[in-house]
């Protein structure tokens, strides 16, 4: 009997008609023979509402406290969906992070998972139950509730996947797959059959919304083949695996008007404008502030120094506690939400056609480029302001539709 991972985001178990379309759809994979393990978010927009509250009564919440609270949303979502399988004649049963053995570090708010005990979880499949998991969770060697970064219910599950040598994990959301570019931006986007580890990683590390970027790097350590597809509808996903298992695909694009499409090596697409972009002058030893910010687990983006100048990036949801670090260097400091927009696929840096080809999207607003990434899977353009979603669409239509 195959076991098999489900995970399903917050859009998918947003209320309680979608949990019925969840539920049918794991009883469709149970009723096939599986021993079936399902992952949950947080219903619908409840974790950014309970950081709102948390926020309302500290602008800096106490790092423990403020995870304890957030991973009471998914645990709604997890029991919720467990009586409503009992009631549809499944036994099911909800486990809370630490319940199913997931044991992390103590890095609140971004921890990692460092072992999963998964005896409880085999014990339930044992009973011919459906196990739902929390996702986004676990415990700390002090008993504390750690929190895996949003997005983290996709981590979870791979690993959840990777621990109990589950034959694939499906990750469900509104979106049924990996496309050329958000198909909610650009209309002619086209959905993906499949795509490699290493291009994932990129296309989740540069800002796209479809998988968290750590899941990725899990399931390609593990070799952990990933589904990503649509909890409301039965098209057929995109596969996430290593190049042999890609090989197999018999194209890396779904069929459509253009039919070199396939052999195009870029693969996506990815307007970010959750960046924040901080200048500092006259800063004495700019690399002591880099060592500060990764010292408080704050991820940073592209950063530039030069003499006692230091520029760099951070995710909009690190804002506040960069803020708390820079009032203590008491510096003029610029601050502004910027663009990034990126260009994934493997080898893209051998292809100056593509590189002009992107120059020549952005000539109108040239002057708003603060700086240009390019290695080896990848072309970035940062930008110092928010830039129009046209221009998205014009890149799409340059490299990609007339390819």
């Amino acid at each position: 009997m195959d076991t098999i991972v489900l995970k399903f985001g917050g859009s998918s178990v947003s209320d309680n008609l979608n949990l019925n379309i969840v539920a049918q759809k794991i009883i469709e994979f149970k009723q096939k023979g599986n021993n079936v393990i399902c992952v949950v978010s947080a219903q619908g927009k409840m974790t950014d509402n309970l950081i709102k509250e948390a926020k309302e009564l500290s602008a800096i919440p106490d790092e423990r406290e403020l995870d304890a609270l957030l991973s009471t949303g998914e645990q709604i979502s997890a029991s919720k969906l467990a009586i409503l399988l009992n009631m549809l004649g499944y036994k099911a049963i909800s486990l809370t992070g630490w319940q199913a053995g997931i044991l992390t570090n103590s890095e609140y708010q971004s921890s990692k998972i460092l072992d999963i005990n998964v005896s409880r979880i085999n014990k339930e499949l044992q009973e011919n139950k459906i196990v739902v998991i929390t996702g986004f969770q676990g415990v700390d060697k002090k008993n504390n509730i750690t929190t895996l970064g949003r997005g983290g219910s996709d981590t979870t599950a791979v690993a959840v996947a990777a621990a109990i040598k589950a034959k694939h994990c499906y990750i469900f959301s509104d979106v049924d797959g990996i496309y050329t570019a958000d198909p909610r931006d650009v209309k002619l986007a086209h959905k993906l059959n499949s795509i490699s580890y290493e291009e994932m990683s990129y296309i989740s590390g540069e800002g796209a919304k479809v998988l968290h970027d750590r899941c990725v790097e899990l399931a390609e350590k593990y070799n952990m083949p990933i589904i990503a597809a649509s909890t409301f509808n039965k098209n057929k996903g995109t596969k996430i695996c290593n190049s042999e298992q890609m090989k197999k695909s018999e194209n890396s694009v779904e069929s459509h008007d253009k039919s070199n499409m396939e052999e195009t090596i870029i693969k996506s697409i990815i307007k970010n404008d959750n960046i924040i972009y901080i200048e500092i002058e006259n800063y004495d030893n700019p690399y002591n502030l880099i060592t500060t910010l990764v010292e408080n687990n704050i991820k940073i983006g592209q950063y530039f120094i030069k003499n006692t100048k230091i520029a760099f990036t951070i995710n909009k949801i690190d804002r506040a506690k960069v803020q708390k670090i820079l009032d203590e260097i008491d510096k003029e400091t610029k601050v502004i939400p910027v663009t990034k927009i990126s260009i994934v696929g493997s080898g893209i840096s051998n292809h100056t056609e593509i590189i002009k080809n992107v120059l020549e999207s952005f000539y109108d607003i040239k002057n708003d480029i603060i700086d240009i990434d390019i290695s080896a899977c990848k072309i970035s353009v940062l930008f110092n302001k928010i830039t129009d979603i046209k221009y998205l669409n014009e890149l799409h239509n340059k490299i990609i539709e007339k390819n």
